[in-house]
Formats: C-alpha cells, sequence, structure tokens
C-alpha cells in the first residue's frame, strides 16, 4: 500500500485521538477512585502537670502515663491523617483504609503506619467482611484513636492489649444483636503506650502465629432502658510455647437516666512458659460517664491491677496497685474536643517494675489539660 502525507496525517492524528480517549479513560477511573476516598484525621495536645516531680529516668520502668516524655510538659500526643474508601452494599465489594500517625503516643506498626489494609466482602450468608495488612487491635475497652475513650489517660487495661497487629480478621453480623470476628495474625503485635505491664513475649518463632476471637452482643430496641449496651468478648490466643495469650470482658450498659452510662472491664494476660518467667495478672475496672448537655460530658475510671503472679526469673513480682481519673470535657469550639483531667495512681508494693521514681513513691498525681482538632 502506497502512503502519502495525508493518509500519514490522518494516521497521526488518529494515533493522538486513541492515546487521548486511553488517557481520558484512566483518568476517568482515577477520578472516581478518588472521589469514592474520604480524608479525615485529627491533631492531639496536650499540657500535664505532675506535683512532686516523679521524674522521667529511664532507669526505672513506670507506668505508660509517666514513661511518655510528658511529664511537666507540653505535648504534640497525635497527628492522624486517614484515608478510607469504605465497602459499598454490593455483595463483593472492596475497599481500603489507612491511618498514618505521628507523635509522642502514635501506634507504629512499620515507619508512621498505624494501620493500612486490604476490605474485601464475600457474599456467603450476610456477607463476611475480611480484612487483610496492619489492622489496630480488637480487644480491650479503650481504642487508639485517644480522643474516642471516655478518659485523656490512657488504663491498664489497654497497656496489655494489642494496639495493633498484621494479619486476616473476618467480620460476621449473625443479626442486629450479636456480631463475631475470627482472624491469625503474626505473634506478638504492637502494644501502645511503652508499657511494663507484665508483658514479655518469651520465645517467638518464626511460624507462630496468634488467633483472634471475639463477639460483641448488642441489646435490642425492646430492653427498654438497656437499648443499645454492649458486650463485648475477646481474645489472642497463641497455642505455643513461648506465646502470651490476651484475654477480655467488657460491657457498656445504657442507665434510666438519660446520658448516663456504666462500664466494667476484665483483662487478663497469660503465658503457656514464657522461659523462666510467670506472666499471668489481671485488671478490672469500672467506667461511668454522663452526657449532661450537647457540649458538656463527665467521666470517671477506676482500675485496679492484680500482678502479684508476675514473677521473672529473679523472683520479683510487678505487685499490686489502683489507680482513678476524673475527666471533664467540654466542647466549645466546632470539631474541638477539650478535657481537664486529674489522675491518682497508688501502689501497695515497691518493686523495680511498678513505681514512680528512683525512691520508691507509693503515689503519683496527674492533671493534664488536652485539646484535640478532628476534620
Amino acid at each position: 500500500m502506497k502512503f502519502n502525507k495525508w493518509t500519514l496525517g490522518l494516521a497521526a492524528v488518529g494515533a493522538v485521538s486513541l492515546a487521548s480517549t486511553v488517557r481520558a479513560d484512566e483518568m476517568k477511573a482515577l477520578n472516581t477512585a478518588i472521589s469514592n476516598t474520604t480524608i479525615s484525621g485529627y491533631v492531639d495536645v496536650a499540657a500535664q502537670y505532675n506535683p512532686g516531680n516523679p521524674g522521667n529516668t529511664a532507669a526505672v520502668a513506670q507506668p505508660a502515663f509517666l514513661n511518655n516524655g510528658k511529664v511537666d510538659s507540653f505535648s504534640l500526643n497525635a497527628v492522624v491523617i486517614s484515608l478510607d474508601k469504605a465497602l459499598d452494599e454490593s455483595p463483593w465489594a472492596a475497599g481500603y483504609h489507612i491511618d498514618l500517625n505521628w507523635g509522642t503516643d502514635a501506634v507504629n506498626v512499620s515507619g508512621p503506619v498505624r494501620q493500612a489494609y486490604v476490605t474485601m466482602r464475600t457474599p456467603l450468608g450476610n456477607g463476611i467482611d475480611w480484612k487483610i495488612g496492619a489492622i489496630d487491635g480488637v480487644t480491650g475497652y479503650e481504642s487508639n484513636t485517644g480522643w474516642a475513650n471516655p478518659n485523656y489517660t490512657r488504663s491498664y487495661g489497654y497497656q496489655v492489649n494489642p494496639a495493633s497487629f498484621v494479619g486476616l480478621i473476618g467480620s460476621y453480623k449473625i443479626c442486629n444483636e450479636v456480631t463475631v470476628q475470627s482472624g491469625i495474625a503474626n505473634r506478638g503485635g504492637t502494644f501502645g503506650g511503652g508499657s511494663t505491664l507484665f508483658l514479655g513475649q518469651g520465645v517467638v518463632g518464626l511460624s507462630s502465629k496468634d488467633f483472634i476471637a471475639t463477639v460483641a452482643l448488642t441489646a435490642p430496641d425492646s430492653w427498654g432502658f438497656l437499648k443499645g449496651s454492649v458486650l463485648n468478648a475477646g481474645m489472642f490466643q497463641g497455642l505455643d510455647n513461648g506465646a502470651v495469650n490476651n484475654y477480655s470482658v467488657n460491657a457498656t450498659f445504657c442507665t434510666p437516666l438519660e446520658g448516663l452510662k456504666v462500664g466494667a472491664a476484665f483483662d487478663t494476660v497469660q503465658s503457656l512458659t514464657a522461659v523462666g518467667d510467670s506472666l499471668n495478672g489481671n485488671i478490672y475496672g469500672a467506667y461511668v460517664t454522663y452526657k449532661a448537655t450537647d457540649k458538656l460530658g463527665m467521666s470517671l475510671r477506676g482500675e485496679y491491677l492484680d500482678g502479684k503472679d508476675v514473677n521473672d526469673a529473679y523472683g520479683t513480682n510487678r505487685g499490686m496497685g489502683e489507680e482513678i481519673t476524673a475527666t471533664v470535657q467540654y466542647d466549645l469550639w466546632a470539631n474541638v474536643v477539650s478535657r481537664l483531667e486529674f489522675r491518682w495512681d497508688h501502689i501497695e508494693s515497691s518493686n523495680y517494675a511498678y513505681q514512680y521514681n528512683a525512691n520508691n513513691t507509693e503515689n503519683a498525681f496527674l492533671l493534664a489539660l488536652n485539646v484535640v482538632y478532628k476534620f
């Protein structure tokens, strides 16, 4: 076939047109994907005062709220940026979620990543929603998102539950009142708060895994004032030597008084062997929250820590102690959480792993102002 400049010109125009169409289709697909992604996050800052100057020496293991560089200081607790493409209602829906975080309270699975997982639905029964990747922990009363918790400082229970894990977990809603989760994760997980409360992983094999199971029960509308109350139970369970197992049961109950809720939490850590260590301890917690107005809320938390069976190879135990935390929240500005908190911690025995300074002080106090902007 013989070509002249006109046929070659037309071919070039056609090629450009085809390339433009392909790019347009690619941009359309990209724009569609981006349009379904939401961006949110928050900035969490605080000012903390500790009467008696308990210090922050690295030579003394301390509770997380002291061993965090915040003593008598201003702090940048967390900057969190979240990207989310939620599952739609289709039977084979897919999406993703990413939490990037920086700051003193950041939970870092890899670099600044707190969470990064792909979500997928399989249309079996009511539908199983899967997450695979780096995922927030699913046990315990309190979450990694600090402003969503009743109090500013973390509970003892939070410190002994995995804050995040890398693995696979599936969620199935049996009915409106019952949801179950089950999964498998890499051994150990990531713990938030720099905890020293009877944590240890013993000997960890490369193929060791933790098995996860939870159940959530929600009271139906027919239960009167109790409707919406929730009972959760969950576990991280290892089936080999060196596993440290976490079990958690917690509940939040509505009351006849509008805005008043009470909660309870039980967390226990148990070890199968842990190489010369006994890592068995229990934490008991109680919560009261009252939403007085749209802007004003109050929260009270009390905990008892029983670590008397936590013995290392030298025979030293973690001892026993308790804490009481009172928080007042008043949201004066739009999108801003602002709260004032007082906390008292007390130890019942002086030992290396549960004390507040080198002088074995039995009491520690904290006064903090916490401000969070959500976007």
